[in-house]
């Protein structure tokens, strides 16, 4: 490697530059190096890291992202830089021995150590000897992300010179220890997503005058502060979001006037926003109010507050109500979900839009048709407008959102036929379009032209025709829910071909997620993840998944005008969990490969014309957990088994030559049945006359024979025997007179209660 001959050089920025492969250890022959940074290739790796011991004038090492899994020397070889000042070794993979020599617990070999990033690893409580020994001189640390447990570690009250410390989103539980008081110099202290608990006061922060950063979210601490207070620090970011501090509106935040970042969500806020938060910071980026209850209108004011590009506003699940209000149109998300907006949403024609993401007005009391103005959001990526009262056709100005991820427009009363223009979205992963009023065929280029799809919801519309063929491109479909329309023909046999869902037990992240995340080691930005949010009827109820959609594998054409026999090719698909074809005119038998479906958990063939017996194979469905074959033509005995026995008998009504338990009419093999003969009914008489004759002559002489011998054999002992004789007369007198006592004193005892 030609850099390795560069005796000479002193500063290498390879930062991001996508290499990949081993790292040269030629790279230690750079003994005047002082700033080397190899940070985000993520597909470069390193067996040993001997050869930074010999970079002697390295001040700033930066191989985060790299992946050092295999690397077990470099705590040793950190340890052997005496002029390194800066280390980042985030997202490295990084692990320790459950024990580090004690040897290294004193080492100072790093006496000048002043910033070390460790974030994003695989570290225990085992770095914490050397951690806090490393340097005198250490002002920042970042361990956020790793697998820290336990209550925070005293000795880290010994490093009062700290001004960055962040610890958040590991296991960390207890109360937050009162050295932190000492702390006066923290400028940054972020300890989110934790099990912290306890109540902290204003006293806890009486001397962070230098502190910018504030991040205490995700815990269980509850917020006391007298109404009055006034910090004595100007805050940048708060982040607060599940610390109650409730019911009122934090009064202190008036004093804060150059916060660009708030997160109050989850607070317990039973307040409407009050008219002088106005006067505080107007550099927004981020503001997150969402998961509280908060009334009354929110301010238009507030739209001005955001000078920063591309901020984000999440007001989600509260009880503000009124028109849509002021918001900053070069927003990069909006989330107004779950509140008591009303009006329409022509609003969105003043948009610049170009930054948005994510627009999410679901469940509120918006109306009226949806604007003709969506060219200008070709940025736009996730649209709910669920459950509100918009009406008319889906404009075909949807065309241009050909970024789109996730459309979401069930529970509307939209009409008319999907436009056309929506094959452009490519890039769609979830179709939410259920308990609508569309109308019309089910669209051939669904799947020709919407590979990517992992949800398709068209539930209680008003298609018509056949399904076309076509759907069966859609490999990677997980949930498929046509129920509820006007759909006939037959079920396509390639429904194998949803690859998907013939992965047994399989978890897919990237159906439920996306995100955008910034590395940076100077501002602390927040990354933002969108989940996708699906409805699904299951089991009779409507559910709402998120986190665990990935894992959901389902099928639904219940309620339609489907014909025919139900394809074996189904049965290919051994990753589903559900499976309803109820309400239908299908016929033929219940296929025996049914068995093969054994993640099911939800099976409905109820209301069609299915004929023959129950396949045994279904007992062998060990996690069915709902089942509904009634009113079908299904005849024969119920297959013995644990599974299908311990249903309730009303899922097998409507069935009337259907036989066995939990039925009360039993199968002729259940009854006093006849023997072999040469016709069928023949053969039911003569099982009846065998089983009759059980009672024969040879019975009786076996009966006869067993009481004599028993007979004998204990009463012939006994008068043989005289010792044997006396024992067995002491055992009746003393078992008769205890009988007579134990009567005698509990009727006693009952007496005594009756006089009382």
């Amino acid at each position: 490697m030609f850099i390795g001959s560069l005796s000479k050089l002193e500063y290498l920025d390879l930062f991001a530059a996508s290499f990949s492969g081993p790292i040269p250890p030629l790279l230690g022959n750079l003994s005047r190096l002082q700033y080397h940074s190899l940070g985000y290739n993520k597909l470069l790796r390193a067996g040993n890291l001997d050869w930074i011991s010999q970079l002697f004038s390295l001040r700033y090492l930066d191989l985060s992202g790299c992946n050092l899994s295999k690397s077990t020397d470099w705590l040793q070889e950190v340890d052997k830089i005496p002029s390194l000042k800066t280390l980042y070794l985030e997202k490295c993979d990084l692990q320790l021995q459950p024990t580090i020599p004690r040897s290294f617990s004193h080492l100072n070999s790093s006496p000048s150590l002043e910033t070390l990033g460790l974030s994003y690893n695989n570290l225990t409580a085992s770095i914490y000897p050397w951690l806090f020994n490393v340097s005198s001189n250490i002002v920042e640390i970042y361990l956020d992300s790793n697998h820290l447990k336990g209550s925070i570690p005293d000795a880290l009250g010994h490093m009062i010179s700290l001004r960055t410390l962040t610890l958040s989103d590991n296991e960390l539980d207890g109360e937050i220890p009162k050295f932190f008081q000492n702390m006066f110099k923290l400028e940054g202290l972020s300890l989110r997503g934790n099990s912290l608990e306890g109540v902290i006061s204003e006293h806890f922060f009486s001397k962070f005058s230098y502190l910018k950063l504030l991040d205490l979210a995700n815990n269980f601490l509850v917020l006391e502060f007298s109404h009055d207070w006034i910090p004595p620090f100007q805050l940048n970011t708060i982040s607060l979001a599940s610390c109650k501090m409730g019911p009122h509106f934090p009064k202190w935040l008036q004093t804060q006037k150059h916060f660009s970042v708030l997160d109050i969500s989850s607070a317990g806020i039973s307040d409407s926003i009050p008219d002088w938060f106005s006067d505080t910071s107007h550099k927004l980026s981020d503001l997150n109010f969402s998961h509280n209850q908060m009334t009354g209108r929110f301010p238009n004011y507030i739209s001005s507050m955001f000078i920063l590009e591309s901020p984000g506003v999440d007001l989600g699940s509260n009880h503000l109500e009124g028109p849509i209000p002021s918001l900053p149109s070069n927003a990069f998300y909006i989330n107004l979900s779950k509140n008591k907006f009303s009006g329409p949403i022509s609003f969105l024609c003043s948009f610049s839009g170009q930054n948005l993401v994510s627009l999410d007005l679901s469940s509120n009391l918006l109306s009226g048709k949806l604007p003709a103005c969506w060219l200008q959001f070709n940025t736009l990526s996730i649209l709910n407008l669920a459950n509100n009262n918009f009406s008319g056709k889906i404009p075909n100005s949807f065309g241009y959102l050909q970024q789109m991820l996730t459309l979401s427009l069930h529970h509307n009363n939209f009409s008319r036929e999907l436009p056309l223009l929506l094959k452009n979205f490519t890039h769609l992963r979830v179709v939410a379009l259920e308990e609508n009023s569309i109308s019309g065929n089910i669209p051939a280029w669904i799947g020709e032209s919407l590979l990517n799809l992992v949800v398709l919801n068209l539930r209680s519309n008003r298609f018509y025709g056949n399904i076309p063929f076509q759907l069966c491109h859609l490999a990677d479909i997980q949930i498929l829910d046509l129920s509820l329309n006007n759909i006939s023909g037959h079920i396509p046999k390639c429904f194998n071909n949803f690859t998907a869902m013939t992965q047994e037990r399989s978890y897919n992240s990237s159906a439920i997620t996306f995100g955008y995340a910034v590395a940076s080691h100077t501002t602390m930005l927040p990354v933002h993840i969108f989940f996708y949010i699906v409805l699904l009827t299951w089991k009779g109820s409507e559910y709402e998944y998120k986190n665990t959609l990935g894992l959901v594998r389902s099928v639904d054409l219940s309620s339609n005008k489907l014909g025919g026999e139900v394809p074996e090719e189904i049965m290919d698909l051994v990753g589903l969990i559900g499976l309803n074809l109820s309400r239908n005119n299908l016929t033929g038998h219940i296929t025996p490969k049914i068995g093969q479906l054994q993640s099911l958990d939800f099976l409905d063939l109820s209301r069609n014309q299915f004929s023959g017996g129950i396949p045994s194979s279904l007992s062998q469905v060990n996690r069915l957990s709902v089942m509904d074959l009634s009113h079908n033509n299904l005849s024969r005995k119920i297959p013995t088994g644990t599974q299908l026995q311990g249903f309730n008998a009303s899922v097998y009504a409507g069935n009337p030559e259907l036989c066995g338990l939990p039925l009360p009419n039993k199968c002729w093999d259940e009854e006093s049945a006849p023997g072999p003969a040469v016709t069928k009914g023949r053969d039911i008489a003569d099982t009846s006359e065998d089983e009759d004759q059980f009672i024969t002559l040879g019975f009786f002489v076996t009966l006869i024979l067993g009481f004599i011998v028993g007979f004998w054999g204990v009463c012939g002992t006994l008068l043989l025997n005289n010792s044997w004789k006396h024992c067995f007369y002491n055992f009746l007198t003393v078992t008769k007179d205890w009988l007579y006592v134990t009567a005698v004193v509990n009727i006693g005892k009952i007496q005594q209660k009756m006089r009382s």
